[in-house]
């Protein structure tokens, strides 16, 4: 029996549904191609916004000040999904997120303005939320599935999932790459939309998590005024019978300070994510006078090293806890950027520096994701990770504002990049020691 809940519950007498160990990996590998394909039509965005903004005249100012308003749209929807979630259930949440990934990238082939850029991207949220869907559907999967290698190293197998991030990254800049030059930015989006639909097709197929059957019994016999028979049932399982609010949950009991640590961690870190990974061409480019075509492979290069990084993150978290396997990873990040910046000379060393960077930066991420699973009870398990994870965008909207006020005033986007983003990191880093360690979710 695994550790009590962090809700303080007792543990259960009755066990959830089994998963088999096929259904497991399906789910696994299905939930892997769905954050690639998000990741995709997230990047490919920062990706193509030099070459956007030529095509539209912009300049440095209009086009930081773009990517800017898109994140505030983004945070919007983002915000949004973990309460659908909780509320519609795990299978048709990921059908939801990325689905909008597919639509967000056919609308933006045929932007006509800044304006229409803007809204169209934040429909990019729901891509983004993706992630905190699929720690919350994998994360209650795991616990129960007949697979003891998979549950014995859950963290260790949910970073090949999370791994899709540097690997969309990495297939967006290849992407680019090749049909930039032929169909133009606007035919990048538009291809993008075809492996996007194919995948929500085939989550049609996944089953709902034992632990939301459970949660929707319950609500049922609450509608139905039959609120005995729902407390002892919770009971039965181990569950918490008080129903709550999901969004108050997160910030009640032992969930809050989690909440607020990582909420705040999530926030800061933002800075060096926007900048490093999701501007990389631009910082590439204009910090350290890259052409675009060398920054595209760079970008390649660099993030096939940070999927090395996202399962190295994985398998230290399942042995020396994610908390610090996260803080440790981040705080190294910030370091190898800010050399980057610095005092690199030459292709070899910006590689190198860049590439080592995001092992350690996208690398953490794979430890966090699974880590903010652990942290919530079912009933507001999709709305904690939804959370925190769309604190992302609210922190680049800041480190977007600053850079932007930054470059207006003068300062080169090298310097710029260092004082918002290496320290952003690093600091993001710092704070993640003030979270608490997560109990394992009950089997």
């Amino acid at each position: 029996m695994s550790a009590v809940p962090e809700s303080g519950v007792t543990p259960a007498a009755k066990s959830f549904r089994r998963i088999g160990s096929r259904a497991t990996r399906k789910a696994t590998i299905i939930a892997f191609f769905a954050w690639l394909f998000a990741v995709f039509d997230f990047i490919m965005f920062g990706t193509l916004l030099p070459q956007i903004s030529a095509g539209f005249g912009w300049d440095n100012t209009t086009a930081s000040l773009v990517s800017t308003l898109v994140s505030v749209a983004t945070a919007i929807i983002a915000l949004a999904v973990g309460p659908i979630t909780d509320r519609i259930g795990r299978r048709k949440g990921m059908i939801l997120t990325v689905s909008g990934a597919a639509v967000a990238s056919a609308l933006s082939s045929v932007t006509p303005s800044a304006a229409y850029l803007i809204g169209v991207r934040s429909l990019g949220g729901l891509g983004l939320a993706e992630q905190a869907v699929n720690a919350t559907y994998l994360s209650e999967i795991y616990a129960v599935t007949d697979d003891e290698k998979i549950k014995k190293r859950r963290g260790l197998i949910y970073s090949f999932v999370q791994g899709a991030f540097p690997l969309g990254v990495l297939l967006a800049s290849a992407w680019v790459a090749v049909f930039l030059p032929v169909l133009g930015w606007r035919g990048c989006f538009l291809l993008a939309v075809f492996p996007a639909a194919v995948i929500a097709l085939m989550r049609r197929g996944l089953r709902e998590s034992p632990q939301f059957e459970l949660e929707l019994q319950l609500r049922s016999l609450r509608k139905q005024g039959r609120t005995a028979e729902a407390t002892e049932l919770a009971r039965s399982y181990g569950v918490d019978e008080r129903p709550a609010a999901p969004l108050a949950a997160i910030f009640t009991g032992r969930a809050r300070r989690n909440t607020l640590v990582l909420g705040f961690a999530w926030f800061i870190n933002a800075a060096g994510m926007q900048l490093f990974s999701v501007l990389g061409t631009t910082v590439l480019t204009e910090g350290k006078h890259v052409s675009f075509a060398n920054s595209l492979v760079l970008l390649i290069v660099a993030n096939a090293v940070g999927y090395v990084g996202d399962v190295a993150h994985g398998f230290l978290g399942d042995r020396l806890g994610r908390r610090n396997v996260i803080a440790f990873g981040w705080i190294i990040a910030g370091i190898l950027f800010a050399f980057m910046l610095t005092v690199a000379n030459g292709t070899i060393a910006v590689v190198s520096l860049y590439s080592l960077g995001l092992f350690f930066l996208t690398g953490a991420y794979s430890a966090m994701l699974f880590y903010m699973g652990e942290c919530y009870d079912t009933a507001c398990r999709a709305t904690g990770t939804g959370f925190l994870n769309a604190l992302s965008q609210p922190g680049s909207i800041v480190a977007g504002a600053i850079v932007t006020a930054m470059l207006a005033s003068g300062s080169t986007w090298a310097h710029a990049t260092l004082l918002v983003g290496a320290v952003g990191t690093v600091a993001s880093g710092f704070v993640m020691f003030g979270a608490r360690k997560a109990a394992l979710l009950q089997d």
